[in-house]
C-alpha cells in the first residue's frame, strides 16, 4: 500500500523547503491557495508532523523525534527564521569566536525587529534576544549552518557589543576574560576595535575598554583612543552590581575588588 495523499503532500513541501516551512512554501509546492496552505499547515500541526515554531513558520518533525520539546541539532537555524535582520552575538558569539570557555545554555540573538519578550523558548532553545537600530546591524561574518546562511557578529563587534552591554556577555568577569582573549587572538585588530566602538555611540564602551586595557601591555593605542571616545558624566563598568568606586581617570564606578594597578 502506498503512502496516505497527505503524506505524499507533506514530502513535496518539505523537498523544497529549507530547514523550516512557510506558507509561501505550500503554496509553490502544491499550487494551492495561500488559505489552503495555512490550513495543510495547521493540520500537519496537529497531526505531529510539524511544530509550530513561530506565525506562519513551522519545522519539521520525524517519526523517531516527535515530544513534547523538539530540539533542533543545529540551534542556530533558527535565527534568520525568525529574527531577521538579525545576527548570533554576545556571549554565543564569544563562544564562537573562542574568547571564553564558559558554556552557556542560551543563544543571543540581536535583531532589528521590535522585541516584547527578551527571553523566550522556542522549540525547547532558549533565546536571549536584544533590539538595536537596523543601521546599527553591521560587523558582521555569515556562515552556513545546515544549509542556511546565518551572521554571527565578527570578534570584533562581539567584543564591542558585550563592552556595550556586559549582561550579553554573561556580566564583566567574563566580558573582562573575553577582552583578554581578544588581546592575544589572531584578529585583534585594535583600529577597527575603535571603529566600530565610535559607529555605536556609547561612550560607557570605551570607559570600560580602557579600564580594562590597562591591565596588560602593548595597550597604549586602545588606552589613548578611549580617553579620546569616552564622553562626560560617570558609568557603571557593569550596571548590574555594586559599584562603590569611582576611577576618575575613566570616569567609571567600579565594586572595591575590582581596582587593580592603580598605581599606573
Amino acid at each position: 500500500m502506498g503512502l496516505p495523499q497527505g503524506r505524499i503532500r507533506l514530502a513535496t513541501v518539505l523537498q523544497n523547503a529549507d530547514e523550516f516551512v512557510r506558507i509561501d512554501d505550500v503554496e509553490r509546492a502544491l499550487s494551492v491557495s495561500r488559505s489552503a496552505a495555512a490550513k495543510l499547515l495547521s493540520r500537519w500541526s496537529r497531526q505531529g508532523w510539524l511544530r509550530r515554531v513561530g506565525r506562519g513558520i513551522y519545522a519539521s518533525v520525524s517519526i523517531e523525534s516527535i515530544s513534547n520539546e523538539q530540539i533542533l541539532i543545529d540551534p542556530w537555524v533558527i535565527v534568520p527564521a525568525l529574527y531577521n535582520p538579525a545576527y548570533v552575538g554576545g556571549r554565543t558569539a564569544a563562544e564562537y569566536w573562542d574568547l571564553t570557555d564558559q558554556i552557556f545554555r542560551d543563544i543571543v540573538v540581536v535583531t532589528g525587529r521590535p522585541v516584547r519578550t527578551k527571553n523566550q523558548t522556542r522549540l525547547g532553545l532558549r533565546i536571549t534576544l536584544k533590539h538595536i537600530r537596523p543601521s546599527l546591524i553591521f560587523g558582521m561574518k555569515h556562515v552556513w549552518h545546515e544549509s542556511t546562511k546565518i551572521a554571527v557578529s565578527d570578534v570584533h563587534r562581539t567584543i564591542v557589543d558585550i563592552l556595550d552591554d556586559p549582561a550579553f556577555g554573561g556580566g564583566i568577569r567574563h566580558v573582562a576574560d573575553s577582552f583578554a582573549a581578544y588581546l592575544v587572538h589572531d584578529e585583534r585588530d585594535d583600529e577597527k576595535l575603535v571603529s566600530y566602538a565610535t559607529r555605536i555611540g556609547n561612550g560607557a564602551v570605551f570607559k570600560r575598554m580602557g579600564f580594562l586595557a590597562e591591565r596588560g601591555s602593548d595597550n597604549s593605542f586602545l588606552i589613548d583612543a578611549c580617553r579620546h571616545g569616552m564622553t562626560k558624566g560617570n558609568a557603571k563598568i557593569d550596571p548590574t552590581m555594586p559599584c562603590r568606586r569611582l576611577v576618575t581617570r575613566w570616569r567609571l564606578w567600579v565594586p572595591d575588588n575590582w581596582v587593580f594597578e592603580q598605581a599606573r
